[in-house]
């Protein structure tokens, strides 16, 4: 029973693994189809989104009938537990991927308008979070799991100047508000995704020292490498 259990989880890590990498690619186009006003590359990330919705209940389904048949305890069930959470999150930032892609193809409406450079750097600080995320659960590292918390507040920041400089622009042109309203809700979704990365490596971190961190991060002391 416990070998077969063992080929079980394993085969469920795997599954997570690839629902990272099509979550991550999917954050990637999105932003790309903003940047460069690209109506196909984002019904590309539309169109995924139905892959990694059956993903998300395949992976569920399989957690859900691995508790109720084998029942495990300690370690294993604090995994099955953990990977519940991260999956949904991963099915939450690929909706905020397919919402990216929807600003963009707003956006196409207004070719002149500038997409706020610190968006740039948003998507390339909220897509190493997630990768960095993946890897802290991969190897159960809990302290890659606290540099990609601490990395939230960089988000933060880049989010507030990108909405002070958009307000600046719709200030200087009644005409700027229908295509900074859409660059202000592409920039609030790359923080969400930061922010869901830094649920899962909370996760990550309760899963490796059983350590709950939500809300207590000022007071979390990470651990030091050897």
């Amino acid at each position: 029973m416990t070998k077969h259990l063992d080929r079980e989880l394993q085969r469920l890590r795997s599954a997570l693994v690839d629902q990272f990498g099509t979550v991550e690619q999917m954050i990637q186009l999105s932003v790309r189809s903003l940047m460069e006003r690209s109506t196909a590359l984002a019904d590309q990330v539309i169109v995924g989104d139905e892959e990694v919705d059956q993903a998300d209940l395949s992976i569920e389904e399989e957690c859900l009938k691995l508790l109720a048949l084998h029942q495990p305890v300690a370690t294993d069930m604090r995994w099955l537990i953990t990977v519940v959470k991260i999956n949904n999150d991963l099915e939450r930032m690929a909706d905020l991927a397919c919402n990216i892609a929807e600003r963009a193809k707003s956006l196409e409406m207004s070719p002149l308008y500038p997409v706020p450079e610190e968006i740039q750097e948003m998507v390339l600080i909220s897509t190493r979070m997630v990768r960095d995320a993946l890897d802290s659960f991969v190897e159960s590292d809990a302290q890659k799991a606290s540099e990609v918390i601490q990395e939230d507040e960089q988000m933060d920041a880049l989010n507030r100047t990108v909405i002070q400089n958009i307000k600046n622009s719709m200030r200087h042109s009644p005409d700027n508000v229908d295509p900074a309203l859409h660059c202000f809700s592409a920039s609030r979704h790359l923080e969400r995704i930061a922010d869901l990365a830094t649920n899962i490596s909370e996760d990550v971190i309760y899963l490796v020292e059983g350590t709950i961190v939500r809300h207590q991060h000022d007071t979390y002391l990470p651990p030091s490498n050897p």
